[in-house]
């Protein structure tokens, strides 16, 4: 996988100066590049509590993200996944450590220990006052004598920077960190591993299955199991942390290892509160990107049981950009839909051969998904077969409530649940179809009249032609031929989604957008959806 870097050995200290020349003035860096990268803050004079983090670079924003006022004093930056050298962390520490000590927060991997351990003796006899605590919050391997520090790291961070904030001594604050450390539990979950800058991918976990426990580094966890669903992921993880909590209150943090995306977090948040664990968090942090892995495609859950001192320390205001919050849990509140919004239902009547004819062509709709996204990635967004498919199957979930037996309020209603349920310009199109098929139906017009009454109008307001490369070059014909039966408007619906392969320029729907090259020899994903709906109903 190719990376937005300049020369491999430059990724950490390029890194660090776009955050510096981004932070407003607020960050700043000691001399000594490339073998001391050290980020500060500028507003530091050394009257408090110094905290200093720190270890290898690839989990950004940790650990230079969280250097400003209510965190970090400072953070100490190795190579990608390599700890910092014992010179740059005694850097570190002499360039911020006044009277009042300085407290190192170190994640628990053998080269963080030893250079941050050595570099703390060394700080010693400078004559400084030098704590250290080692988060060692990863329960993936219970029985591993030295538990790996993860993203319960920034519990520590947080409350501990509060403290330090507020004026507290080395030794409070060195207590406080410590007694999160031993609180706090996390457990990861992937499905990929991270791709190193310059080198090559470790195809570790399979497509299909999804890895319970790995480390921030991409080292292999516990077990792989087979991936499901964002639900059973989420379950797989929360499980095991079920029997390690306690019961009180928890503070959690959602952390997105660097590769899943917006969306995907919202759905894992959703699920996590819904969880085994779920009635035992009072506050989340995130989902956010805090602790990552480079580009890895997984989570992570931390928790943490606060006592009420500590919740006020976990919401104290603070300045990185990078720190999302900590946010009290609610539930969902509904609001009714404003007047005129809220949908007349019909009255549903029940018709065998009509309901056995609409899931019919649902289920062809829902069979044809993966082959319609296909065609569609390579001349849209990849998702045509996905939207009919999702409103295929909602409408074989409305059927019950659908007027079977009243072909016009049918095809009325038809147009109201996909105007609800399906999304994009095919929904609404659609919708606009069955809507005035049903008026046309209503004044009389017969089936095949009305069906072509509604194409009409879904062309007038949609804008589309014949040519146009859009669905209507399948349907169009295939309504002209249906006088003559089933097979003959199959049969034109397929010579008509084969001729748009040969359209290399779409002058309507998304694959306007499109060049030429991408298009030719790629049937319309609408028009295909048409001519398989067509053939399917014939076979």
């Amino acid at each position: 996988m190719a990376h937005f870097i300049n020369e491999k050995e430059n990724t950490v200290t390029e890194a660090i100066d776009g955050l510096i020349k981004g932070s407003g003035g607020r960050l700043t860096r000691l001399d000594g590049y490339p073998h001391i990268r050290v980020v500060m803050r500028t507003d530091w004079d050394k009257s408090k509590v110094a905290l200093v983090s720190g270890g290898g670079s690839g989990h950004e924003p940790a650990h230079a993200g969280f250097v400003g006022k209510g965190m970090l004093t400072a953070a100490v930056c190795g190579d990608v996944f390599a700890s910092p050298s014992v010179d740059a962390v005694l850097a570190g520490i002499l360039a911020v450590t006044g009277p009042a000590g300085c407290l190192l927060i170190v994640k628990n991997y053998t080269g963080d220990r030893l250079n941050f351990g050595l570099a703390a003796e060394r700080a010693r006899a400078f004559g400084l006052k030098v704590n250290m605590v080692i988060v060692d919050d990863d329960v993936a391997l219970p029985e591993l004598p030295q538990p790996r520090g993860v993203a319960g790291t920034m519990f520590v961070h947080k409350i501990a920077g509060a403290l330090a904030e507020k004026g507290q001594s080395l030794e409070q604050v060195a207590t406080a960190a410590s007694r999160v450390v031993a609180g706090t539990k996390s457990l990861g979950m992937s499905l990929d591993t991270c791709t190193v800058p310059g080198s090559p991918k470790e195809e570790r976990i399979a497509s299909g299955k999804a890895e319970l426990g790995l480390g921030i580094h991409g080292e292999a966890g516990v077990e792989q199991i087979d991936y499901e669903t964002a639900k059973q992921a989420v379950a797989a993880v929360s499980d095991k942390l079920a029997h390690l909590m306690e019961d009180a209150p928890h503070v959690v943090l959602l952390n997105n290892l660097g590769g899943a995306s917006v969306l995907e977090m919202s759905i894992l948040a959703n699920e996590l509160l819904s969880s085994s664990i779920g009635d035992k968090i009072k506050l989340i942090i995130g989902p956010a990107a805090l602790m990552t892995s480079l580009d890895m495609r997984g989570f992570s859950i931390s928790v943490y049981a606060p006592n009420p001192e500590e919740e006020i320390l976990l919401q104290a205001p603070v300045e990185p950009n990078a720190w999302t919050g900590v946010i009290p849990v609610r539930p969902v509140e509904i609001v009714e839909l404003p007047d005129g919004l809220s949908p007349i239902q019909p009255i549903p009547s029940e018709h065998i051969e009509t309901r056995a004819f609409l899931t019919k062509c649902c289920d062809l709709l829902i069979a044809a998904e993966p082959d319609l996204n296909a065609l569609d990635a390579k001349s849209g967004d990849g998702d045509t077969g996905s939207t009919l498919s999702g409103a295929a199957r909602a409408l074989i979930g409305a059927l019950d409530r659908l007027p079977l037996a009243d072909p016009t309020q049918l095809y009325r209603a038809i147009g109201q649940e996909l105007s609800q349920t399906m999304g994009g310009s095919s929904g609404v199109l659609l919708a606009i179809f069955f809507t005035a098929a049903g008026d046309a139906a209503s004044s009389g017009l017969p089936m095949v009249d009305a069906l072509k009454e509604g194409l009409n109008r879904m062309q007038k307001i949609g804008g589309a032609n014949l040519g146009d490369r859009t669905m209507v070059d399948a349907l169009h014909p295939a309504l002209e031929a249906l006088d003559e039966g089933i097979e003959a408007a199959a049969l034109a619906a397929r010579e008509g989604a084969t001729l748009t392969a040969s359209i290399t320029q779409a002058k309507a729907g998304r694959a306007s957008y499109i060049s030429a090259d991408q298009l030719k020899g790629h049937t319309d994903p609408g028009a295909e959806a048409v001519a398989r709906l067509f053939e399917g109903i014939l076979s």
